[in-house]
C-alpha cells in the first residue's frame, strides 16, 4: 500500500473527524463559500440522474441531500467515524433508506463495474490525497459512471498563496470564540506565526513545478505512530482538463469555488454572513464569479471539473 493511502487512512480514521467534518459549515465561512458553489453546481447536474456515487462522501454533506431529491446514492469513504456520523444523519433525515454506506478507499474502485452510476461525484479533494495514483482514480471514477461527473481536486495556483500566508484560514472564522480546537489553536498561535514566518521561495518554486505538498516529513511523522495531514497533489486547470479528456470526457467545465471570497476581508465576511439577504447576494455573486473560466485556478482550496461521459 502507498504511503499516501496509508496516511489519509489514519488522518481521517481519527476519532473526532466525523463530528468535525460535519461542523465546519458552522465554523468556516470558506466552507460556506465552496460547499454553497458545489451545491449549485450539482443540483444544475441532475437531469436524468436516479444513481450517485459519491467518491469520499465524508460524513454525508452531498450524499444525504441527493438522497432527499430521491437519487439512490452509494456513499463511498475511507473513514469509519465520518460513515457512521453520515449514517446518523441521514436517519434523522429519514433517507437511511437511500443510501448504501461502503468503507472503502478510491485507490480500489475494482468492485464497480463499468457505467454503474448515472452520476459520480468527487468532492474536497479526495482525489488529491491518492497520490501517485491520482490520474488512475480520475479514470476509474470516469469509468464507473454513465451521464456525467463532478469533483473537485487541490488547486495547485489556489494552494500557492498559503506557502505565504500562515494565517490564512483566520480570514474564515465565522467565529473567534468558537469551540472547536483547530480554531482555538490558530487564534491561540496567531502572533508566532506572524512573527515566526520566512518566506522559502525554492519550496514555493519546488510546488509550482510538481504539484506535490507533503512527503519525506510525512512519512516519518507516521512511522512514528502519528497522524499527519494527507500528502497531496495540486492540479492545474489545463493539466486536470487533459487528463479528462484522455478519458474521454465531454463538454468539461472548470470553475474555482472561493477565488471571489478570498479577496474580502473576515470582518466584512462576518457582517454578510450575519445578514441573511446580504448573505444571499454575497453566495449568488461567488457563485457567478468564481465559475469564470478565467479565475478558476485561484479558487481557496479546489479546483472543480464538471463534464459528460
Amino acid at each position: 500500500m502507498d504511503y499516501s493511502r496509508k496516511i489519509a487512512e489514519r488522518q481521517w480514521n481519527l476519532p473526532d473527524k466525523g463530528e468535525l467534518e460535519s461542523r465546519r459549515e458552522a465554523t468556516y465561512i470558506d466552507d460556506i463559500i465552496q460547499k454553497d458553489h458545489l451545491q449549485r453546481k450539482l443540483l444544475e447536474s441532475l437531469d436524468g440522474v436516479q444513481t450517485v456515487f459519491d467518491g469520499g462522501a465524508g460524513s454525508g454533506r452531498f450524499s444525504i441531500l441527493l438522497a432527499k431529491r430521491g437519487c439512490r446514492v452509494t456513499h463511498f469513504d475511507i473513514s469509519q467515524p465520518m460513515i457512521d456520523k453520515a449514517r446518523e444523519v441521514a436517519e434523522k433525515e429519514g433517507v437511511l433508506d437511500r443510501i448504501t454506506f461502503v468503507k472503502g478507499a478510491l485507490e480500489d474502485l475494482s468492485r464497480y463495474a463499468d457505467r454503474s452510476f448515472d452520476l459520480v461525484i468527487s468532492f474536497d479533494a479526495p482525489i488529491s490525497y491518492t497520490y501517485p495514483n491520482q490520474e488512475r482514480v480520475i479514470g476509474e471514477l470516469v469509468r464507473i459512471a454513465r451521464k456525467r461527473i463532478l469533483f473537485s481536486v487541490s488547486s495547485r495556483l489556489g494552494s500557492l498563496p498559503y506557502l505565504c500566508n500562515p494565517i490564512q484560514k483566520n480570514q474564515f472564522f465565522l467565529d473567534e470564540n468558537a469551540d472547536d480546537p483547530f480554531v482555538r489553536w490558530c487564534v491561540a498561535n496567531r502572533e508566532k506565526m506572524v512573527n515566526s514566518f520566512r518566506f522559502d521561495k525554492p519550496n514555493a518554486e519546488r510546488v509550482l513545478a510538481d504539484g506535490l505538498l507533503g512527503g519525506q516529513r510525512e512519512i516519518e511523522e507516521y512511522e512514528q505512530g502519528g497522524a499527519p495531514w494527507c500528502i497531496t497533489y495540486n492540479f492545474l486547470p489545463d493539466e486536470l482538463e487533459r487528463i479528462l479528456r484522455g478519458y474521454g470526457v465531454k463538454n468539461i467545465r472548470l470553475s474555482g469555488p472561493g477565488a471571489y471570497g478570498r479577496t474580502v476581508p473576515r470582518e466584512i465576511l462576518v457582517k454578510l454572513m450575519a445578514d441573511p439577504q446580504q448573505k444571499q447576494d454575497f453566495l449568488d455573486f461567488c457563485y457567478q464569479f468564481d465559475s469564470n473560466p478565467y479565475v478558476c485556478g485561484m479558487g481557496k482550496d479546489n479546483l472543480l471539473a464538471v463534464g459528460d461521459v
